[in-house]
């Protein structure tokens, strides 16, 4: 069973969406690691390399996952996990942009994947399941 975990980064306390993303995660067959709530990079990283994780699946509402993501690739690296898949999603930026640029952004950062806010979580899954070769 593959490892996948989820969380919700920085100084930002939306818990819905993530039992939402637990939930079908869960049930599509995942170990779901859910590290929960106000986590930062460094939570999701221990307990990606604790569980042996294959994806690690960022969210963020409040605005501010833009800052709280800065850096991460970079520090999955230096931890020995950097060819970890990268996943974010939700209101990850602040105020109304251009998601096309705001994707460019992330990418450029080491995120492999990124989904603006209001996607369903299904859609990810099916990218899960193409990245994880399933």
């Amino acid at each position: 069973m593959k490892s996948i975990v989820i969380g919700v980064i920085g100084a930002d306390v939306h818990a819905v969406g993530n039992k939402i993303i637990d939930y079908t995660l869960t049930n599509a067959g995942y170990n779901v690691i859910n590290i929960g709530v106000l986590s930062s990079q460094e939570d999701f990283i221990n307990a990606a390399i604790e569980a042996d994780a294959e994806l690690i699946l960022v969210s963020s509402l409040y605005g501010h996952g833009e800052i709280d993501c800065r850096g991460m690739r970079q520090k999955c690296i230096e931890s020995g996990i950097g060819d970890i898949w990268l996943y974010v999603g939700g209101n990850i930026v602040v105020g109304k942009q251009d998601f096309t640029e705001v994707k460019q952004r992330f990418l450029k950062m080491g995120f492999n994947r990124v989904y603006p806010p209001g996607i369903s979580i299904d859609e990810a899954l099916k990218d899960i399941k193409n990245d994880l070769g399933e």
